[in-house]
């Protein structure tokens, strides 16, 4: 038996959860960050209101994003240490 060493069952979860956790963030940031565009554009990009906006909506997607990655990952863990 080979204790402690994960299977190729888990590996593969554990790889599939990943993808799906990165899936799911990129498209969580694509609507925080087109949640801020909208409005930059009917403002106008050149203005300094426009500008404001996309570093924003840039800056909190990003936030967003990684905020998703680690809330799946932890959940994923938690889950795979009660063994669910």
């Amino acid at each position: 038996m080979d204790s402690g060493r994960e299977s190729r069952w888990e590996k593969d979860a554990m790889t599939v959860e990943i993808m799906f956790a990165l899936v799911t963030a990129g498209f969580l940031a694509a609507l925080v960050f087109g949640a801020f565009l909208v409005p930059a554009l009917a403002v106008g990009t050149a203005e300094p209101v426009g500008k404001g906006l996309v570093v924003a909506g840039g800056v909190l997607a990003g936030v967003a994003g990684v905020w998703r990655v680690v809330r799946v990952l932890r959940r994923f863990d938690t889950n795979r240490r009660q063994g669910r």
